[in-house]
């Protein structure tokens, strides 16, 4: 989930969740996306706010999609596209790149379970405000999706349905 600021639609507030099947499971990581003026035609730059193990918080990081490299950007990727791909770099090793980290899994696992608990505290009231609201709405999709699948329906298991 990404929403802009009010007060500045080059910057995005996002959140998502770890990829399953990783040790990065079950997190919620909170980060920021800063648009050029130039975008689409530009590439954005990415930067984690909750601590996860594999990028550091607060720092540009380096990714293919990424202002460091304009030469991979594609016009036609939107922010969805480009949070999907950052998911999918999550598991992956850093291989030295700007801001990538290298913890071992159990710390990994450790912060997932960590970023849960609270909204990551960053920056003006105005970015707080809405890093608050995404968490808010992560979660509240997470508890729905468990109620869904904690329901059991009392006629299946008397039937054995």
């Amino acid at each position: 989930m990404s929403l802009p600021l009010e007060d500045n639609i080059f910057e995005w507030q996002f959140a998502i969740r770890g990829p399953p099947d990783s040790e990065f499971e079950g997190g919620i990581y909170h980060g920021r996306i800063q648009l050029p003026p130039e975008y689409p035609f530009k590439p954005p730059s990415f930067m984690l706010l909750t601590l996860n193990g594999r990028f550091a918080t607060q720092t540009k990081i380096c990714l293919s999609i990424s202002q460091f490299h304009p030469e991979h950007w594609q016009p036609s990727w939107s922010v969805r596209t480009a949070l999907v791909a950052l998911i999918a770099f999550m598991p992956s090793k850093g291989n030295g790149a700007i801001g990538s980290l290298e913890f071992i899994k159990e710390e990994r696992k450790a912060l997932a379970l960590k970023s849960v608990e609270a909204p990551s505290k960053y920056g003006t009231p105005e970015r707080q405000k809405v890093i608050n609201e995404i968490h808010e709405e992560m979660m509240d999709a997470t508890n729905h999706s468990l109620r869904r699948h904690i329901f059991v329906d009392p006629i299946q298991i008397k039937w054995n349905i």
